[in-house]
């Protein structure tokens, strides 16, 4: 079985060389999201919680142009440019897992990409 690039065309373009998501042998493979509104290309706010309730809106238009869900997610990465703001993103992160919640790390980084203040990747199933 070949691998399939998905292009959701209501979440944000890549900003470089990379597919929004790999499907291969059933399996996706989100890249990272940050929190770019699609229809602007600009930040959907100035605040972590406005930027990762955008990140998982982007993201479940990746997962659902992928054939999979949010209920599918096995695994995610958050990455936070300050982990203060670890609480905010958890709380809204946990509102679209709040039953069998997948595998999850969340790493502090110096900078993200357009100097985001939140990136989240996944890996999910296909149904």
């Amino acid at each position: 079985m070949s691998k399939k690039t998905i292009t959701a065309p209501d979440a944000p373009k890549a900003l470089g060389p990379y597919s929004q998501a790999v499907v291969h042998n059933n399996m996706v493979y989100c890249s990272g999201q940050i929190g770019l509104d699609p229809a602007s290309g600009e930040f959907a706010g100035d605040s972590v919680a406005a930027q990762t309730r955008q990140v998982m809106l982007n993201l479940g238009s990746v997962l659902r142009q992928s054939g999979s869900s949010f209920d599918r997610v096995l695994k995610c990465t958050i990455y936070l440019a300050d982990m203060n703001d670890f609480s905010v993103v958890n709380q809204i992160y946990g509102e679209y897992f709040e039953k069998n919640p997948p595998a999850r790390e969340t790493v502090a980084v110096k900078t993200l990409p357009k100097s985001a203040l939140v990136e989240i990747s996944c890996v999910a199933y296909t149904g």
